[in-house]
C-alpha cells in the first residue's frame, strides 16, 4: 500500500481519520471518525457525522452541551497511549536520539531492540520514504505489538521497514552488508555485546548510539566501546524536561517533570586500521574488571517484564488497531462494522491517561 492512503494530516476531519477529542478537564480520548458511530462520555455524547467534514482544531458539543476541541492527535500522542508490550522510549529522549545519532532522510537505520514501535515511528518520520529501517527484537510478543502500532499510525504497512525476531549478534551479518548502514540505535540490556556486529554493518564515520538505563550500564558500554578500538571515544548525556506554568503573571515550575528515563551515550565508527590518539587525561584511580561491573547490571539483578498473558492481549489490541487502518486505507472508506478506537473500562486503546 502506498504512503497516499495514510490517514490524512491536515484539512477537513474525513471518515476513517482518527480525532483526539479534549474535554473541559483536560481529559484526552481518541476516536476513529466512523459514520454512525456514537461517542459517549459520562454527561452526554457525540456523533461522529457531527465532526466529519469540520476543520481540524473545531469545537463540538455534546448532547448535554459540553464542548470538546478536536484535533488531529500528534506523533507524541499516539506513542504516549497506545498499547505497550515493553515500555516505550519517551519522546524527549526520541527527539534526542534524532538529533545526536543525526538521523536523516534516506538514512539506512539498524534499530535494536524494537519494544512496542514508539522509536520506530520516529525513525520512520525521520528517515523518510526514501529511507530504510531495520529493526531487530528477540520476542515475537514485543514484535507482535510494535508492527501493530506501527500499521495503526500510518494506516498502512511501511514498505520500507522490516521486523527481524532474533539475537542481533546472529541476524545482522544476515540482513546488511558490511558497511550498509549510516546509523545503529541500541536499546537493550546489553548493548556491549553487540558492538563489533555493529561495527562491521556501520559505514566508516557512522554513529552508533546506544540508550541505557543505569549508570552501571552507562559505564560498562563506555568503556566497551573504548576497548574495541573501532569508534571514537563516546559521549554520554542524559535528559530531563520541565513544563511551566505561565498564566499572567503566575510564572513558575509545573510541580511535577519527566526526569531521568535513560542515558544516551554515542561515538563514530573509525576507519578501518585507524588508530584514535590517545587523549591526555589524568591518572584515574577507579580500576576496575568487568566482573565488578557484571554484579550491578540488570543482567545480574535481572530483568523485569510483562506476563505472558499480558502481551498476548496487547498484541492483540495492536492488531485490531491496525487491521482497521489498514482496512479503512485501502479507499480512505470505512470497512465495516468494525468498532472504533475508543476508551474501554478494561483498556484504552488510544485514551490518554496522563
Amino acid at each position: 500500500m502506498s504512503a497516499n492512503h495514510q490517514p490524512a494530516n491536515s484539512g477537513p476531519f474525513r471518515e476513517g481519520d482518527r480525532v483526539q477529542l479534549t474535554g473541559p478537564k483536560g481529559r484526552k480520548n481518541t476516536i476513529t471518525l466512523e459514520a454512525g458511530k456514537v461517542f459517549h462520555t459520562h454527561r452526554g455524547m457525540i456523533e461522529h457525522t457531527t465532526i466529519i467534514g469540520l476543520p481540524d482544531g473545531s469545537v463540538v458539543a455534546n448532547t448535554e452541551g459540553i464542548e470538546h476541541l478536536a484535533l488531529r492527535p500528534l506523533l507524541v500522542d499516539f506513542v504516549m497511549s497506545m498499547p505497550r508490550g515493553a515500555a516505550i522510549i519517551y519522546p524527549k529522549d526520541a527527539a534526542e536520539i534524532i538529533g545526536q545519532a543525526d538521523i536523516f532522510p534516506g538514512a539506512t537505520v539498524v534499530e535494536a531492540g524494537v519494544g512496542s514501535g514508539a522509536l520506530s515511528l520516529w525513525l520512520l518520520r525521520a528517515i523518510g520514504p526514501s529511507g530504510r529501517l531495520a529493526s531487530f527484537e528477540r520476542r515475537d510478543e514485543f514484535a507482535d505489538v510494535a508492527r501493530g502500532n506501527v500499521a495503526t499510525f500510518f494506516g498502512y504497512d511501511p514498505q520500507n521497514w522490516s521486523v527481524t525476531v532474533g539475537d542481533l549478534q546472529e541476524t545482522l551479518p544476515d540482513t546488511m552488508p558490511a558497511e550498509s548502514v549510516d546509523r545503529v540505535v541500541l536499546d537493550m540490556l546489553a548493548p556491549w555485546e553487540c558492538l563489533d556486529v555493529a561495527w562491521e554493518a556501520l559505514k566508516p564515520g557512522g554513529v552508533i548510539l546506544c540508550y541505557v538505563a543505569t549508570v552501571t550500564q552507562l559505564s560498562r558500554v563506555a568503556e566497551a566501546i573504548r576497548a574495541t578500538g573501532g569508534f571514537t571515544n563516546p559521549q554520554s548525556n542524559e535528559t530531563m524536561m520541565r513544563g511551566w506554568h505561565v498564566e499572567g503573571l503566575a510564572v513558575r515550575p509545573d510541580h511535577r517533570m519527566i526526569g531521568h528515563t535513560g542515558f544516551l551515550i554515542t561515538a563514530r565508527k573509525l576507519a578501518p586500521g585507524t588508530v584514535l590518539p590517545e587523549l591526555k587525561r589524568r591518572a584515574s584511580k577507579s580500576d576496575f574488571s568487568a566482573e565488578d561491573v557484571e554484579l550491578w547490571t540488570p543482567g545480574a539483578l535481572g530483568e523485569r517484564s510483562a506476563s505472558a498473558k499480558i502481551l498476548r492481549k496487547r498484541a492483540r489490541s495492536a492488531g485490531a488497531s491496525a487491521e482497521l487502518s489498514r482496512a479503512r486505507g485501502l479507499d480512505g472508506e470505512s470497512a465495516g462494522p468494525d468498532e472504533p478506537i475508543e476508551p474501554s473500562a478494561a483498556e484504552p486503546a488510544l485514551g490518554d491517561d496522563r
